[in-house]
């Protein structure tokens, strides 16, 4: 399906190559996850395999490149778009048109293929995805996650010989990422479809994908082949595989059901669950029976929540379960139909979201919403000038270097990865030092590498005063961060507690330690090695 040879490709005004492949075989046919940290050319590859690198992104590239006998460089997009089926990494940038069932069916149109089958596919496809109830629903009024089942919906009804899917599940909730990935595969074996998956989630693709390429330093194809054969070799890797390494099981397991003959052989000494506080002081943010209704639709429910100072609180749930709207609503910028939000004992209802945004520093789940400036370092000087505040150049550095970017100051924010985005609009919200932090889905973008790092940022500064509370599907990176955990579904809280407890209660919330030791209150790696 894709054969390459000599490849270098660097992007214009860069001095050194983005991407060199010396050489690479993809099967048709293949299920293949694509793995490197962030910055490693993962997104590149992929763009290279329908012409959109270099026909819109311009560079000078060498070497050869086939995609099912066609070669992307002589043809271009219009050609291979055909052919090749692709969810960006940022799915709510590829709409053109605003209503889900219209957005699936333009490309069919483009097609020429006839009404009555786009009618037929369309159907299928919808529920396929389990997606039905979005047919009609406007793009821009859609969740990151029912955004990203749109895209991928979009992308599969023309049956493209090759779907590419620059991480697919980053923005969905973990049973929904299964449903997607199960249907990838389903689609695979049924239609011959060849996928190529561009992932940080390893926990997630491992166990449905046949072949693995993992793009290592300095941008090369450093190891490719089964999953088995490169994971080991990976500088990033899923929770049950640092366990098989820490324990030498071999072969080396890459799902729960192959480690679970393993796992029966770690002991199992009574542990104590983490604790979070039980008398707790008077909350610093509250929500008393506050409802949330969008035209004709409700949201939130009577909800009743409280972030208490120097805490860690996690909030789950599935797509559309109201997670982002709770937290616009904490910050003033969706007014509740019902209830009060409280700041420090005080009613909210009659502050503007700029005179709360003194006190709490708000990550959106697009970033982009709060870049603006022409450089990293701008952005920050930026939001000191509209709190009024000096500009300290050397604690700008500081900020930037603790959040990996301290190359990056002069850069075009909007030119950096999601996960680079991620991090500038971050510090855009932190360099005021606010005591509250609210974050929705901040490792989106993250390698697993820097998701650490982040998790380890938030952790010390929460040790230095600030309250966090933060949105996420991550149940990885939830586990090791959080202090308590509430499950949102349907727009009502059904589960509020320690995280060890609500996370083995609520299956679909385990992480990969939870569901291989059960009966146990372990999470993460940490709390095995620990206890054993």
């Amino acid at each position: 399906m894709i054969q390459i040879k000599d490849l270098t490709f660097t992007y214009p005004g860069s001095l050194n190559p983005a991407l060199q492949i010396q050489s690479l075989h993809i099967p048709p046919g293949s299920f293949t996850l694509i793995t490197g940290r962030s910055g490693s050319g993962k997104s590149t590859f992929l763009r290279l395999t329908n012409a959109l690198v270099p026909y819109f992104s311009g560079g000078t590239i060498t070497g050869s490149i086939l995609v099912n006998g066609k070669n992307p460089l002589l043809v271009g997009p219009q050609v291979m778009s055909r052919h090749v089926g692709f969810v960006f990494q940022e799915p709510e940038n590829q709409f053109v048109v605003n209503i889900v069932e219209d957005e699936i069916a333009f490309s069919m149109e483009n097609a020429a293929i006839p009404r009555s089958e786009m009618q037929t596919r369309i159907q299928t496809i919808l529920e396929q995805l389990n997606i039905q109830h979005l047919r009609f629903r406007k793009v821009d009024s859609l969740s990151g996650g029912e955004t990203q089942r749109v895209a991928i919906a979009a992308a599969l009804v023309l049956m493209p010989e090759l779907l590419v899917l620059d991480e697919p599940t980053s923005q969905l909730d973990p049973q929904a990422a299964q449903e997607v990935l199960t249907l990838l595969d389903q689609l695979r074996k049924e239609r011959s479809i060849t996928i190529l998956i561009a992932e940080h989630r390893l926990e997630r693709v491992l166990p449905y994908c046949d072949h693995m390429l993992n793009l290592g330093a300095g941008n090369k194809a450093g190891v490719y082949g089964t999953p088995a054969q490169v994971i080991v070799h990976n500088e990033l890797q899923p929770p049950i595989v640092q366990l098989a390494q820490h324990f030498i099981w071999q072969p080396i397991p890459l799902g729960i059901e192959e480690a679970r003959p393993f796992a029966q052989k770690v002991s199992r000494p009574i542990s104590i669950p983490k604790s979070y506080p039980q008398s707790n002081p008077p909350p610093i943010l509250s929500m008393r029976e506050v409802s949330i209704t969008y035209p004709n639709q409700p949201v939130l429910s009577q909800v009743n929540l409280d972030l208490f100072p120097g805490e860690r609180l996690v909030i789950m749930g599935p797509n559309g379960a109201g997670k982002s709207t709770l937290l616009r609503g904490l910050i003033g910028l969706i007014k509740p139909s019902q209830g009060e939000i409280l700041i420090n004992g005080q009613s909210i209802s009659d502050r503007s979201s700029a005179d709360i945004c003194q006190t709490i520093g708000f990550l959106p789940q697009d970033p982009n919403a709060l870049l603006f400036a022409e450089t990293v370092t701008q952005e920050l000087e930026i939001t000191l000038k509209n709190h009024n505040l000096p500009i300290n150049p050397k604690a700008i550095y500081e900020l930037l270097d603790s959040l990996f970017l301290k190359e990056e100051g002069s850069s075009y924010p909007r030119d950096l990865s999601t996960g680079e985005r991620q991090r500038v609009a971050l510090g855009a919200i932190t360099i005021t030092n606010p005591p509250i932090l609210i974050l929705d889905e901040p490792t989106r973008g993250l390698d697993q590498i820097v998701k650490h790092a982040l998790c380890e940022l938030l952790i010390n500064w929460n040790e230095k005063g600030k309250s966090i509370l933060l949105v996420t599907h991550d149940v990885e990176f939830a586990a090791m961060f959080a202090s308590r955990v509430i499950i949102l579904e349907q727009g009502k809280i059904i589960a509020n507690g320690n995280p060890g407890q609500v996370m083995h209660e609520f299956s679909r919330y385990r992480t990969q330690i939870a569901n291989l030791f059960p009966e146990t209150n372990w999470l993460t790696v940490e709390d095995v090695l620990i206890n054993h």
